[in-house]
C-alpha cells in the first residue's frame, strides 16, 4: 500500500493535467463560440448537452453520477464563455446600463398596506420621510396603485427573521415584475395593549397580524392567551380600541398603541429580541443607485435533473453570495416551480452584468428586477 505522502504527489500530477486539459477544452469552447456568433446559432444545445452528459455517466462506471456532476459543471462554465462571445442579452444590458442612479423621492405617494401605525406603515415614513404614504387594505392594491400610477412607490414586507417569508408578496412579486429599487431591514419591537381601563391580568384575547402572531408565538402559549388574526397590527390595535372590551389586547408597535390611544400592559414580546422584517420597494420604473449591493432575479428552470445545481454554479464561479432563494408553484404547470433569487452585487461590474446577460437567454419566464441598496 502506498503512503499518503505518494498518494497527495499522485493526486498532484494528475491535477496538473486536467488544469492543462481543463484550459484545452476552454479554449475549444470558445472557438465554438465564435463559430456560433458567426453564424447565428443558439449557445445552449439542451439535447447535445444531455447526450453527452449520459455518455459521460455510462463510462464513468462506479464514479458515474460524480463524472456527470463534474462535466455538467465544465458545460456551464463552456456555456458562460460562449455567451459572453456570442453577445447574448443586449437588450436586458441596455435597460441596465441606460437605468437612471437618480429616484425622485420628494412631492410623491408611496403606497402600502395597513393603517396609520402599522410596520408598513413604519418602513414607508423611513424610507421616504419627504413623501406622502396611503394606505391600502391588500398587498394586491399596493401592487395596483403602483400599476396605474395612482403612486410612484408600493412598500411591502417581503421576509421577517422569525415568521419566514411572507408568501403572498412574493407571489405578486412573480405576477407583476416590477422593479425592486430599495429596501429596508426595520427591527420589530411589539408591545401588548389594551384599554385604559385594562389591567395585564384582564387579558385572555390577542389579536393582531399573523406573521406577528408567530413572531410572538412563545409569548401567547406562556401567558394562555387565545391569538385572533387581523390584517395587520395596526388594524388590531384599531380593532381593541373601537370594540371596547376588556379582556382583548392588540399585539402591536408603539406607534400603533399611540395612534389608537391604547395603553402599553406589556413590553418586547417577540420571542426573537433580534425581530427584523425586511420591506421593498416596489416600481415601474428601473433605478440603479451607485451604491447598489443586492440583486434580485426570478426565472423559471427547464424541468431536467440538476438544473438548479448547474444555476447555482455560475454564481459560484464568480465568487457570488446568494442571500435568498424563493419557489412558488407555476400556474397550471404541474410540479414546476418559478424562483426568485436573490444575491449580492453590482451591475457595475462586468462579470456580474454579463452572468445576467447569459441568464437572460437560457432561464425561461426570466426577469431582472433590479439592483438596489439595502439600508
Amino acid at each position: 500500500m502506498k503512503d499518503l505522502g505518494e498518494i497527495r504527489v499522485e493526486i498532484d500530477k494528475i491535477d496538473s493535467e486536467l488544469i492543462e486539459l481543463f484550459k484545452k477544452r476552454m479554449d475549444c469552447a470558445r472557438a465554438v463560440g465564435e463559430y456560433k456568433k458567426a453564424n447565428g446559432i443558439p449557445v445552449l444545445n439542451e439535447k447535445r448537452e444531455n447526450e453527452i452528459l449520459d455518455s459521460v455517466e455510462l463510462r464513468g462506471g462506479e464514479y458515474g453520477s460524480h463524472a456527470r456532476l463534474l462535466f455538467s459543471n465544465i458545460m456551464e462554465l463552456s456555456r458562460a464563455l460562449q455567451h459572453n462571445i456570442v453577445g447574448s442579452g443586449r437588450a436586458i444590458k441596455e435597460d441596465i446600463l441606460n437605468a437612471s442612479s437618480k429616484m425622485p423621492v420628494s412631492e410623491i405617494k408611496v403606497g402600502y398596506q395597513g393603517i396609520k401605525g402599522a410596520n408598513g406603515h413604519e418602513a414607508t415614513l423611513r424610507l421616504f420621510p419627504n413623501g406622502t404614504a396611503v394606505n391600502y387594505k391588500t398587498f394586491s392594491d399596493v401592487f395596483e396603485a403602483v400599476d396605474s400610477g395612482e403612486v410612484s412607490y408600493g412598500v411591502l414586507p417581503v421576509e421577517n427573521s422569525t415568521a419566514g417569508s411572507v408568501s403572498a408578496v412574493y407571489d405578486l412579486i412573480l405576477k407583476h415584475r416590477f422593479y425592486i429599487v430599495g429596501a429596508l431591514d426595520l427591527p420589530i419591537d411589539y408591545c401588548l395593549a389594551g384599554l385604559k381601563q385594562s389591567e395585564f391580568s384582564d387579558i385572555e384575547k390577542v389579536w393582531s397580524h399573523p406573521q406577528s402572531i408567530s413572531q410572538c408565538a412563545n409569548y401567547i402559549a406562556k401567558n394562555n392567551f387565545a391569538p385572533t388574526p387581523c390584517a395587520n397590527t395596526a388594524v388590531a390595535a384599531k380593532a381593541v380600541a373601537d370594540e371596547k372590551r376588556l379582556n382583548v389586547a392588540a399585539i402591536c408597535s408603539y406607534k400603533a398603541a399611540e395612534e389608537y390611544g391604547l395603553k402599553i400592559l406589556d413590553n418586547h414580546l417577540q420571542d426573537d429580541k433580534g425581530n427584523t422584517t425586511r420591506f421593498i420597494v416596489i416600481s415601474k420604473t428601473l433605478y440603479i443607485p451607485e451604491n447598489a449591493n443586492k440583486i434580485s432575479l426570478c426565472f423559471s428552470l427547464p424541468h431536467v435533473t440538476g438544473s438548479l445545481y448547474g444555476l447555482l454554479c455560475r454564481f459560484n464561479s464568480l465568487g457570488l453570495n446568494l442571500t435568498k432563494i424563493e419557489s412558488r408553484p407555476r400556474k397550471g404547470k404541474e410540479f414546476e416551480y418559478l424562483f426568485y433569487l436573490d444575491f449580492s452585487g453590482s451591475v457595475h461590474s462586468d462579470s456580474v452584468i454579463d452572468l445576467i446577460s447569459q441568464l437572460s437567454e437560457e432561464m425561461p419566464e426570466f426577469s431582472f428586477l433590479g439592483n438596489y441598496c439595502e439600508l
